[in-house]
């Protein structure tokens, strides 16, 4: 399988799919998801889910950006059903964001009518815009400053995400239909707010919300493989490279294999 960039989409289409994932990731890095997010994706389409991974660009206005990433992720999906001689209709559709990825998934299963078979949201953010990004509560001064004084605008004018994060948990609780969820959270994520997802997702579906905690940090989903190769010989320097390895690829191996087990907990029932 190799990417392919489809209608404003990046697409892995296994030979057989089982299923469809639709994939959003994080503010700065979802304009190139195939290669931020690369290993992760490459390794569930290996598993037979057909990927499309929307890009976007961030805004203050993020209805608007769920808006725009499920119309080119529908029309995508017809033209492949059309095009390709895959019968895609039957298929389960998985949502799956990563960060602010997943508000766009929550508010795409809020304000539109789809169908999915579940939402995989991973270290969910839904804080104002001067804490989800690093550095912001630094960077926003001096750029409204700048645009108020240089641009004579409204000095009351405040720059924020819309929906702001009280709307979207009203949003959410109001309207939210995809019952079935997993959460994952890292347990060295300061920007991570699945606690405050969990209990209103569980409200709507009990018994239908699973929650991990797993080891890594809010760019563990971003992780690569190290290619590590091995002489004919083994030397200090392997040892060290597979040490290097193993513990680079520790948390996104885990990931993977969580994901794949929820989506699939059939596969691992003999395990």
């Amino acid at each position: 399988m190799e990417w392919q960039e489809r209608n404003g989409n990046w697409v892995l289409t296994p030979s057989q799919p089982i299923g469809i994932i639709h994939f959003l990731g994080g503010a700065f890095v979802a304009t190139a998801p195939h290669i931020t997010y690369r290993w992760l994706l490459e390794k569930l389409a290996s598993q037979g889910y057909l990927i499309i991974a929307t890009p976007f660009i961030n805004t203050l206005d993020h209805k608007s950006i769920a808006l725009y990433v499920l119309n080119k992720f529908e029309n995508l999906l017809q033209r492949l059903d059309n095009n390709t001689g895959l019968d895609l209709k039957y298929l389960p559709i998985y949502g799956m964001g990563h960060s602010m990825g997943c508000k766009l998934h929550l508010l795409i299963s809020s304000l539109f009518e789809v169908e999915r078979a579940g939402n995989i949201l991973i270290s969910f953010n839904n804080y104002p815009l001067q804490k989800a990004i690093p550095f912001m509560d630094q960077i926003i001064p001096s750029i409204t400053d700048n645009l108020k004084n240089n641009w004579k605008i409204d000095p009351n004018v405040q720059f924020e995400f819309t929906p702001s994060p009280e709307e979207t948990q009203s949003i959410v609780k109001d309207n939210y239909s995809t019952r079935r969820n997993l959460l994952v959270k890292f347990s060295n994520d300061n920007i991570d707010q699945t606690l405050t997802l969990q209990p209103i997702l569980s409200q709507l579906f009990p018994n239908m919300v699973s929650t991990l905690t797993l080891q890594g940090n809010h760019l563990t989903p971003l992780g690569q493989d190290i290619d590590w190769e091995v002489g004919e010989v083994f030397t200090p320097f392997d040892a060290i490279g597979q040490w290097v390895k193993q513990s680079f690829s520790r948390d996104i191996y885990e990931l993977e294999k969580e994901v794949s087990r929820w989506l699939n907990p059939a596969q691992y029932s003999l395990y």
